[in-house]
């Protein structure tokens, strides 16, 4: 369940339960509700805020990982997301990050 998923990441991440809804922004009663699998069916926004926080991608909170789940794809994946914001705080539009995609690959093609 996403509530056990939750617990999990917060204590892996050395976080109370307080810490972790005061740095999300969101209430702990409903945490504490979702930690416990009374609230089942959270929010995206607020999966969004708690996963930020626990440093964790949603699909960590969404999927049980520990199926035989490769770490390092998991890594890669945050790496990328990083990279994503990162550029989209800088102001790199959709377009201009296609743009250099394509000559990237035009580049490649040239050698």
């Amino acid at each position: 369940m996403i509530g056990e998923r939750v617990k999990k990441y917060r204590k892996d991440a050395g976080m109370s339960l307080t810490e972790l809804a005061d740095r999300a922004g969101v209430a702990k009663s409903y945490l504490s509700a979702l930690e416990r699998n009374i609230q089942t069916n959270p929010s995206i926004q607020f999966l969004e805020k708690i996963a930020q926080v626990l440093k964790v991608n949603m699909d960590q909170l969404l999927n049980d990982q520990s199926s035989g789940s490769d770490n390092s794809y998991n890594q890669l994946d945050d790496e990328w997301q990083l990279l994503v914001k990162e550029a989209m705080e800088s102001g790199v539009s959709k377009e201009e990050f296609k743009e250099f995609l394509e000559f990237n690959k035009w580049k490649i093609q040239q050698k």
